[in-house]
Parts: structure tokens; sequence; C-alpha cells
């Protein structure tokens, strides 16, 4: 893994670009390559995929500042009142995202644009585009852990990697002081830079409502509030401890892959760590005056009847799902019955992880869920 500053003398010859915009993302670059060159232990393979994927990054945040220079009248574009899909891990957000992506008279984020907003998709056609995020999970011959496709709606994952702060990166490697510093970080910055992108990726279109999606926005609710205040946000729920073991296999799979030295216990004190303080700032951000800009769904509301859910989502939005939308919601759920997200098969006993010490980290937010899903 070559030095951070290396990789960003890469991207600029490669690209035949200088100007990386604001220098917010230096800060977690560095923490980030540094960990990855002492901390991770990557393998051959690990080595090669991390560093084209933080290459790909720099070279299209140099892209999207090239674009902006050439038109500035991008800037000009209004992201109005998106509705935000926040949650723990494997609660059904990706399967939800899916479903609210059947409607044409909204916007989402797809998996092809997020990994390469640049050239924007109103200057070219996606038939054949292949981006790297998808040949990096070919090359290291990853299974698709939810629903996927080039044209899917993806998580915000890949434009707040834009700017360096992207908990990703934890998923792909052992990275701890990257991970404490990421969970005590500023992502304000990162916010008003993936609000960059998105006006890039509306520009040239006629503006509709973006339906965005991210699990671990519950993290960092202030920061996001400061770049998208109007901002509203669907919330699914689910036992935090089926969530637990199930993302932490998630993690191992991937992990896997790139190092020859994957540390179970690490893994799994890692995501109780995050997502424990996630759901806390979670709940204090909707008590801090926010509590209805919320709508709540249960996973198993969700499994039983999705399309009533989504007719409730709609409801409380002020809107009513067409005819259209609504057959073209049933036929994804029939069409993907085996894709969605299955429960953990894994025994807690791999990981060291003693599941009663995990659902008292979440007793504040089991005593709310009851009557946040009761309208359900």
């Amino acid at each position: 893994m070559e030095g951070y500053k290396t990789l960003m003398d890469i991207a600029q010859s490669e690209t035949g670009l200088k100007d990386f915009g604001n220098d917010s993302f230096l800060e977690g670059l560095e923490i980030l390559v540094n960990a990855l060159r002492n901390e991770a232990k990557l393998n051959a393979m690990g080595e090669q995929v991390l560093q084209g994927r933080i290459l790909g990054h720099l070279k299209q945040r140099l892209q999207i500042e090239d674009w902006y220079r050439r038109h500035p009248e991008i800037n000009s574009e209004s992201i109005t009142a998106p509705l935000i899909g926040i949650s723990l891990p494997r609660t059904g957000s990706t399967a939800l995202s899916f479903l609210l992506a059947q409607d044409d008279h909204s916007r989402s984020l797809r998996s092809s644009e997020a990994a390469a907003p640049c050239p924007p998709p109103s200057t070219k056609t996606r038939d054949g585009d292949e981006n790297f995020e998808e040949k990096a999970r070919r090359a290291a011959g990853l299974k698709a852990h939810v629903p996927m496709g080039a044209d899917g709606p993806a998580e915000c994952q890949d434009l707040m990697a834009l700017d360096f702060k992207s908990q990703i990166f934890l998923a792909f490697a052992q990275v701890p002081s990257y991970a404490e510093w990421l969970l005590n970080a500023d992502l304000t910055s990162t916010y008003l830079y993936e609000r960059r992108a998105l006006k890039l990726l509306q520009w040239g279109f006629p503006e509709k409502p973006w339906r965005l999606k991210c699990p671990t926005h519950l993290i960092y609710l202030e920061h996001l509030n400061k770049a998208f205040p109007d901002a509203r946000f669907v919330m699914t729920h689910r036992d935090p401890a089926d969530v637990m073991m199930s993302v932490i296999d998630v993690y191992a799979d991937i992990v896997s892959k790139f190092t020859d030295h994957t540390d179970l216990q690490y893994l799994a004190e890692l995501n109780i760590t995050q997502w424990s303080e996630g759901m806390r700032r979670a709940l204090a951000f909707r008590d801090a005056g926010n509590e209805t800009r919320f709508y709540d769904i249960h996973f198993l509301n969700m499994r039983r009847d999705p399309i009533a859910e989504v007719r409730g989502l709609y409801q409380w939005l002020g809107e009513t799902p067409s005819d259209e939308f609504e057959n073209n919601m049933a036929r994804w759920w029939r069409e993907n019955s085996q894709d969605r997200e299955p429960s953990s098969s894994s025994d807690a006993r791999d990981y060291t992880l003693d599941l009663n010490r995990v659902r008292p980290l979440f007793q504040d937010y089991l005593n709310r869920l009851p009557t946040w899903t009761q309208h359900t």
C-alpha cells in the first residue's frame, strides 16, 4: 500500500487533474492509509482492492471538481426534502430502498452512480458501464449480502468515502485507529460533499425527490442535519441481538477475503461499539425536537406486508402511491424473495460474543420501539 501523498499524486497523474477541492478529506485519508499499512495485515488481494478503491475515490473527487469548474451552474441545483433511510444494519432497509426505487416519480442513488458520479449520468449512457466497485467485488469473489445491481439503489457510503469519512472502510479491513477516529469525527464536510455529488448527479434532469439510505447515518444525524436540514427519515427496526450477529457475519466474510488474520472478536466488539453508540445518538437526535421527522417500520411488519408499509410511509409523506408503483413493488418483492436480509447462521461463541450483553446496550431503544411502530 502506497502512502497517502503518493496515492494523491497517482490520482492526479492518471486523471491529468490537480484540484481536489477543499482539504476536508485529507485527515481521514491519512489516518485510513496509515491504518491499512500498519494494522490491517492485508494480503495481496487486500492490497490491490483497497488501494484501487482509494484511488477510485480520489480520481472521482478530482473529476467532480473539474465538472464544477467547467459548469458552475451545477451548484444552482436544488436538493429539496430528501427522504433518508436510517437504521441498524440488516433491518430490511435495503429491501425498502429497492421498493421505493420502483416509483418513477422519485430519484434513488444508483449503485453505478454512487461508485462513479463522473461523468454525470446526463452526459453518458449506463449501458455496459461497469463501475470499479463491482469490479472489485467480482475480483475478490465476494458474495452479495443484499440485493444488488448497477441500476439498483445504493447506500451513501461511496459518496461519503469521497471525503474519506465512511464506515465502508471498516467492513473491508481491520483498522482500529481509523474506526476510533471515525466514531468521533465531525462528518459535516462529508455530508456537504455528498450534497455536492448529488447536485452533479441530478444536473440535466427534471428535479425529483431523492430517496437515500445508509444505516450509518444514525451515528452522525447531527452532522447530516447541517447539510440536509429539511430531510425526513424512515427508520427500519429489528431485534438488536439478531442484527449484531448478522452484521458481524457480513464484516467477517468481507474482511477475510483481504487478510489472512481475521480477528473475529475485534469485529464483534467493533460493531457493538459503533451501533450502540449510534443508536444512543439517534435517540438523542429524535428527542431534540426531531421526532416528527421520522417514520418507523418494523422488520417483521415489512416481511408480512411490504406494500402496506410503503402505503403508510407515503401517507405520512402526503403522497399516494400510483397503481403502477404498487404493481412494480409487488413484482420486485416476488422476484427477489430469496435475496433479502437473512438471519445469522453463526454461533455467538465464534466471536466470543455474549448476546445477553447486547440487549442492555439497546434497552432505551427497545423501550421506545413499540410506540414508534404501533401505527403498523
